[in-house]
């Protein structure tokens, strides 16, 4: 590594800096450096002139031509919160496994951070990329407001998102993401033509992104009936012991008759302050949850909860994986798919 000892510490060009200079695919700059005689003259003299600009060094090509090899997609995988209902991303990463498979690619999990912060992660996705241990990555938690996305757009890793980019609407790399909104309108919608009308709302505070998406779903379908939602709505951190707190102080000060919640997790804290009132979930207030969690079917009476397309968000996630490492890569448009809801004993 003596050579790099002197240079400004600046990002060195990758093998998609050189394709982008000559205007052609990384294979074709794979090929130049390994396999020229594969070449016309005019396309390896294209190549090879983009290289000399670049200075793009050729040892570090032979390793980023094993990476198309690797056949691995990074996932960044986090630690089961503690007091929460939140299990979603095992069936996620179930089914990405399967659908990578099917597609010919393994799924590495690794470790971002004990921290919970997003900007924490990036040295794990610089130690995947400098090894060239990944073809790609598959990015989530994109509602913190993920700077891995403007990282790796940066470095021209490619990676697909599961989530929408909240904070850059011109990002253009390849997402997969659930109608949040839809999924709220739906589970209100559920809750008004079973008659009730004071409908709270439990969601997150007011920067996640996501959780707002949810909330709008509640609003219109309270808006468009006329159904007022005033002193109804209440932002927490979601926990159980929030959701307990929250639904708490709604029933004494605004008198619902039913509560649509953010997460499984909240709505979890809504039963206890139920049980601890002497009042029945699905009899005398209703109650729905929202990501159909292991815990939604099997506590009693069963929570009535918005189910993601966790399944065919993985198939959709790997489709546009596939694009991104094809030759030449495409990349596909976002995708926004519909949410169910699963209609159980407490609504």
């Amino acid at each position: 590594m003596s050579h790099t000892m002197n240079r400004p510490p600046v990002t060195p060009p990758t093998l998609a800096d050189v394709a982008e200079r000559a205007g052609v695919s990384r294979q074709t700059v794979s090929n130049a450096v390994n396999n020229p005689d594969l070449l016309r003259e005019d396309t390896l003299r294209r190549v090879q002139k983009a290289i000399a600009e670049l200075g793009y060094l050729p040892n570090r090509a032979a390793r980023n031509l094993r990476t198309r090899a690797s056949h691995l997609i990074g996932l960044p995988i986090k630690a089961a919160e503690e007091g929460t209902a939140n299990a979603a991303m095992d069936r996620f990463v179930h089914s990405l496994v399967d659908s990578s498979r099917e597609a010919g690619y393994h799924v590495l999990l690794f470790s971002g951070t004990r921290t919970g912060k997003a900007e924490d992660e990036l040295p794990a996705y610089d130690d995947l990329l400098r090894s060239t241990a990944v073809d790609a990555f598959v990015v989530t938690d994109t509602y913190l407001g993920n700077p891995q996305a403007a990282w790796l757009e940066q470095r021209r890793a490619p990676f697909v998102a599961f989530g929408r980019p909240w904070n850059d609407p011109d990002a253009r790399h390849p997402w997969v993401d659930v109608d949040g909104a839809a999924g709220g309108d739906m589970a209100t919608s559920h809750l008004i033509e079973r008659g009730h009308h004071r409908i709270a709302w439990i969601g997150w505070r007011k920067d996640s992104l996501l959780g707002e998406d949810r909330r709008a779903g509640w609003s219109r379908a309270m808006r468009s009936r006329d159904i007022p939602t005033t002193g109804l709505a209440s932002r927490v951190e979601d926990t159980v012991a929030s959701g307990r707190e929250a639904s708490a102080v709604l029933l004494d000060e605004a008198h619902p008759t039913a509560f649509v919640c953010a997460s499984d997790t909240l709505a979890m804290g809504v039963l206890h302050t139920l049980a601890e009132r002497g009042l029945r979930a699905g009899q005398d207030i209703a109650v729905t949850g929202f990501d159909d969690s292991q815990v939604a079917q099997t506590v009693p009476p069963g929570l009535t909860s918005v189910r993601l397309p966790l399944e065919q968000v993985a198939v959709e996630v790997v489709k546009a994986l596939e694009g991104l490492l094809g030759t030449p890569p495409q990349v596909s448009p976002g995708v926004l798919l519909s949410p169910t809801l699963v209609v159980r004993g407490s609504s």
